[in-house]
Parts: structure tokens; C-alpha cells; sequence
């Protein structure tokens, strides 16, 4: 339908208001980029689509143009960012350290007001606000709608489900999803928040766990596991029964409020852990707990404690590597390739210590993958929105793990884990190759189940 010319004027209107503030959010760092074209080679969706909007300099020129009000925020700007798998690739390839993350969210979050306030959201994007709203942000909702997953696995209405190929009829993305999930563990094996569990050797550090939102929810034999081998290296774990969503996925989507919110509530959560380290093992969580500082970093009152929060916080890997050595007491039957996270690598800077320990493993062969670092297109929720770009993206990145002839591979991130799980059942090696995280494969390697 035609917008009424009412509508056109309010329109107008909300542009320039909307472009100033992207302007000054992040049109300093858009000159920053010099156009070289460096970062190209890295970015999945340039390569995969070939065209200069889906390019990292070409979105900055687009952002550029936006904030001096030479193009439409929603009409010309809104999918080339959308497309934009968030991975940060082009930051490392960058001569110049153009912030393009931040470029990224800030025109997120400008073209999220906009389209707010013009009244241009469509039902997708109303449903995608209410369940990152008042789905994620809900940890005891978030655990429900885990021990719901158990029990629809464990009563076996998921094979039911699979053979009618109901979810793929309703949504293609969640259904092929859903059937490469890996087995959620009962509510009794769920870890508890709330409390101090001490270390099975001499205490070296004490630190305090964050659960994350969707690991809590279907990976928490991963975070049971991940406390363990906390535990056997000598460390005191805190639970924190007041911490929350990590926001990363409402940063990416444009809900930077929400995001800051939820920063305070786990800062202010964690502090009172008064632990010497932040641990997760989710690659995305750990990227924007670390950015905490800059998205905090107008904010007077929180400025200074989400700079400490930063700093304390660190992937399970980093740990592993300074405060092991881990207590190994099985070989590894097969070869091992490893997928790195992008946030993990782009964002935390963290590359080395979880190919290091894959390497320590007695018995494994470990391999390196070509062309490792680059993304597998899971990218938060990009999977599910943009799932076939996503897919071209995954295929291209399972021609390389076929290459290394594997039988397992490794990734250090939720999303990841079940964007590789969905790669090998597309490559038909189902039961030949086995998509694991990094902390599982310690895990059984220490002999600890």
C-alpha cells in the first residue's frame, strides 16, 4: 500500500532526525576507512555474493552516505546491514583498524528506531522483538524451554516429529535445525545457579562461570562439563544466580537498550561473585562481554565497572591453557579439525589456545582446516533470517573440513557447534563425522562424563 502523503512528511521528518544520530555515532569512524579493499578477501558474504553492497567498505560508504542524509536509512541501508553476518573478519584484515563492529551495531540500532518510529517493522521483525524482549532475557524461561527439549527428546516425540517433517513444512531453517540438536541433558543434571563449588586440587584461581542463554537452555551438558574440568584444573567456581542474557544477540539486531541493560544487571551480578576471573564458553557471549566497555562507555556510572568486567573476562580456552594442565587420562581415537568462532578470534583475539589444547590430546591427530578462520555463517540468528545465503556459505566452508578428512570437528561456540552439525548432515557424513565443542571432547579426553 501507497504511503499517504501524511506519512511521507513524518517519514522525511524521522530521516534527518535518524541520520544525525548516525552521524554522530559513527561517522567519525566511517572516514577512518581509506577504500583499500584489504578486508574484501575476508568477508564471507562479499566473496559469496560478489557485489560492493555486501562488501565491508562498501557497507561504511553506504553508512556514510546514511548519516549525511544522501540515501534512505530503510529503503537503501537496511539490507545491505542485515546481510552483514557480523563475523569481524574484515577488523583483523584491516590496515588501518577501521571499528567496523561498532559501525555495524550503531546502524543497526539507528535503522531499528527508524523503522520503529516510521512504523515500518514488519510481523517478523515484531516477532523477533518479543522473543528477544521477553524470551531471552527470562532465564528461568529460557531453562524451561530447555527441560521442555528434553523431555520432547527423551519421549521421542522428536523422531515422531522428524518422520513428518513437520517443523521443516512450518519453517525450513528451524526444522533442519532442530534435527542436528544435540541431546539436552534432564533437569537434574542442570546446573544449579546459586552456588560455590570447590576445586577438586589446591585452589589456584577463583572465578565465576556465566551460563549464557541458549547453552543454558540445550548445551548444559556442555556447561556442566565446562564446571568440571574448571574444578579438576583447580579452580573455585561461582555461579551467579542474578546474571542474564549476554545481549549479544539483542546488539547485533539493533536493540542497543537492551543490550546495555542487561550489561549492567551481569556486571553488577558478577561483582558480587568478587571472582578473579569471568569464564564462558560460548565465543559470541565472550565478544560483547569483553565489549562491555564500549558499550558502556558514555555512561558514567558504569563506565569504570564495565572496563574491570572487560578485563576480566575470558574464554574457557585461556584458562585451560594458563591454569592446567588438564588431568588426561584417555587417548583420542580419530583426527580432530577445529572451527574457530569468529568472536572468539576477531573480537576476544583468542586463536591459539584451543588449537593448542586439541593438540595436547593424547592420541588425537590434530589438523589444521583450510581457510579455517573463515566464518560458517551461523552468525546469532543470521542462519535461521538469511538462511540461504547461509547455506551457501556452510557448504563452501564443509568442502574444506572434507578436505581434512576428520572425523570430528571441533568448535568453541554454541551457534557454531550447530551451524557445522548442520554442515556435515548436508554433506552426508552422518555417522562418519561428529560436530563437538572444544569443552565435550576435554572432557571425555579427562574421562569425565
Amino acid at each position: 500500500m501507497a504511503a499517504t502523503q501524511e506519512e511521507t512528511k513524518k517519514w522525511e521528518k524521522e530521516q534527518k532526525v535518524h541520520s544525525h544520530k548516525l552521524y554522530d555515532l559513527a561517522y567519525r569512524a566511517t572516514n577512518q576507512c581509506i577504500q583499500c579493499g584489504y578486508c574484501l578477501p575476508s568477508c564471507p558474504t562479499y566473496m559469496s555474493m560478489g557485489k560492493e553492497s555486501a562488501s565491508p567498505r562498501g557497507r561504511i560508504n553506504l553508512v556514510k552516505m546514511a548519516a549525511e542524509g544522501k540515501i534512505d536509512l530503510s529503503q537503501d541501508l537496511s539490507e545491505p546491514i542485515d546481510l552483514c553476518l557480523g563475523c569481524r573478519a574484515c577488523e583483523t584484515a584491516c590496515p588501518v583498524n577501521v571499528p567496523y563492529g561498532h559501525i555495524l551495531e550503531s546502524a543497526k540500532d539507528t535503522i531499528k528506531e527508524y523503522e520503529e518510529d516510521t512504523k515500518q517493522t514488519t510481523k517478523a521483525e515484531g516477532l523477533k522483538g518479543i522473543l528477544l524482549r521477553q524470551v531471552f532475557t527470562r532465564p528461568g524461561l529460557m531453562r524451561a524451554g530447555g527441560n521442555a527439549t528434553w523431555l520432547y527428546q527423551r519421549t521421542g516425540l522428536s523422531n515422531l516429529v522428524g518422520k513428518t517433517n513437520l517443523l521443516s513444512k512450518i519453517s525450513e531453517p528451524i526444522g533442519e535445525i532442530e534435527k542436528i540438536l544435540p541431546s539436552v541433558e534432564g533437569p537434574g543434571k542442570r546446573v544449579k545457579r546459586g552456588k560455590v563449588l570447590e576445586p577438586y586440587k589446591e585452589k589456584k584461581a577463583t572465578v565465576a562461570f556465566f551460563t549464557g542463554c541458549v547453552s543454558e537452555a540445550v548445551l548444559n551438558r556442555t556447561n556442566r562439563l565446562t564446571i568440571e574440568l574448571l574444578r579438576h584444573i583447580g579452580c573455585e567456581v561461582h555461579i551467579s544466580n542474578k546474571q542474564n542474557c549476554c545481549g549479544a544477540l539483542h546488539a547485533h539486531q539493533g536493540y542497543s537498550s537492551i543490550s546495555k541493560d542487561l550489561a549492567k544487571e551481569n556486571i553488577k551480578a558478577f561483582e558480587e561473585t568478587e571472582a578473579d576471573y569471568i569464564i564462558n564458553n560460548a565465543g559470541g557471549c565472550g565478544a560483547i562481554l569483553r565489549e562491555y566497555d564500549h558499550l558502556l562507555k558514555d555512561d558514567p556510572d558504569w563506565k569504570k565497572r564495565a572496563s574491570r568486567f572487560s578485563a576480566a573476562s575470558k574464554d574457557v580456552s585461556e584458562i585451560f591453557v594458563e591454569i592446567g594442565p588438564l588431568p588426561f587420562k584417555k587417548k583420542w581415537k580419530g583426527r580432530i579439525t577445529y572451527q574457530p568462532s569468529c568472536h572468539l578470534t576477531n573480537v576476544q583475539k583468542v586463536a591459539s589456545a584451543p588449537e593448542e589444547l586439541l593438540s595436547s590430546i593424547p592420541g588425537a591427530e590434530y589438523i589444521e582446516m583450510e581457510k579455517s578462520n573463515e566464518c560458517c555463517a551461523s552468525g546469532g540468528i543470521y542462519n535461521l533470517i538469511h538462511y540461504e545465503e547461509s547455506m551457501k556459505i556452510l557448504d563452501k566452508k564443509m568442502g574444506y573440513a572434507k578436505e581434512t578428512t576428520a572425523t570430528t570437528i571441533a568448535s568453541s561456540n554454541p551457534g557454531c557447534l550447530l551451524q557445522m552439525r548442520l554442515g556435515i548432515k548436508r554433506a552426508g557424513l552422518e555417522g562418519k563425522v561428529q560436530g563437538v565443542h572444544l569443552v565435550d571432547i576435554l572432557a571425555e579426553s579427562c574421562g569425565i562424563e
